[in-house]
């Protein structure tokens, strides 16, 4: 789960580690030399050196969330906020018989990822400061499908806390929700601001369309009856090429991930929850 402030993009992946070392393990992700093989399909570009090591260090040092913030707007102090209670709120909202497979982990986790997909390393701009999601326009962004039911359901706790700012509100539940399924207590950073409209786009001259698609540059989606039509001689999608181009260079090469990272963030994200054909098209877990 990323943690992003406009005003020090080093914060960008400070909690990189969290959602992968929850399945693969510590290890995993101790820095080594290990060569990277890039398929022919793929543009001949050098990946980003990995980050790990440094960012695992930096964790551990103080960090001023807000910066040198001149925007004018924001939430109140971290100290006026009681994130013991908020946390213990969260933890009575996680399982919910009602949603899918009884648990509302999941869903969070992809509402702090989605608000955090938008990032920009080279310009600062996007991620998860500003919760822009409460917007119409970053809301109606087909990749954010069905998100509105995490939302909602996060309001009543927005509404007892009113001090937290969705943006925190939003990355802390997910951090919740990964403990409460099984994986590690993550040091939360407050200290995000939330958008007070949607002029942010234009004023941080922002495009929409930056959170990776699913199907981009892939043969539409076919129903069942139609799907080897989509498909080349070995089996994969029509256009998986330009997908993988799409997700590595277009999306992930932009907020400053190398391909040993995306692996973990693909991965590691969608061993949890499921699909939803009225959001996504596909129905049930990727993983089983």
């Amino acid at each position: 789960i990323l943690q992003t402030n406009s005003n020090d993009q080093r914060t960008m992946k400070l909690n990189i580690l969290a959602l992968p070392a929850v399945f693969l393990g510590v290890e995993a992700f101790a820095p080594s030399p290990l060569p990277q093989q890039q398929s022919s399909a793929f543009r001949k570009q050098s990946s980003p050196p990995s980050k790990l090591f440094a960012l695992n260090t930096y964790a551990r040092t103080k960090w001023n969330p807000r910066g040198p913030s001149t925007s004018g707007f924001g939430s109140a102090t971290a100290t006026s906020v009681p994130y013991d209670a908020i946390r213990a709120e969260l933890k009575l909202l996680m399982d919910n018989p009602s949603w899918d497979d009884g648990s509302l982990a999941p869903i969070f986790i992809r509402l702090a990822w989605h608000s955090s997909g938008t990032y920009d390393a080279a310009t600062g701009t996007g991620g998860s400061n500003g919760a822009g999601m409460r917007f119409a326009t970053e809301a109606a962004d087909p990749e954010n499908a069905g998100l509105e039911v995490a939302r909602a359901f996060l309001e009543p706790v927005k509404r007892k806390f009113p001090s937290i700012s969705y943006s925190d509100l939003w990355i802390l539940a997910a951090y919740v929700g990964l403990e409460h399924t099984g994986g590690p207590m993550i040091p939360f950073q407050p200290g995000r601001m939330d958008h007070p409209d949607e002029t942010y786009w234009e004023l941080k001259n922002m495009s929409y369309g930056r959170l990776p698609a699913a199907e981009k540059y892939c043969c539409p989606h076919l129903d069942d009856s139609n799907v080897s039509s989509s498909l080349d001689e070995t089996g994969k999608v029509k256009g998986w090429e330009g997908l993988c181009t799409h997700v590595r260079n277009e999306v992930f090469y932009r907020m400053g991930f190398n391909d040993q990272e995306i692996v973990a963030l693909l991965c590691g994200g969608h061993v949890y929850g499921r699909c939803h054909p009225n959001f996504s098209g596909y129905a049930g877990p990727w993983v089983e």
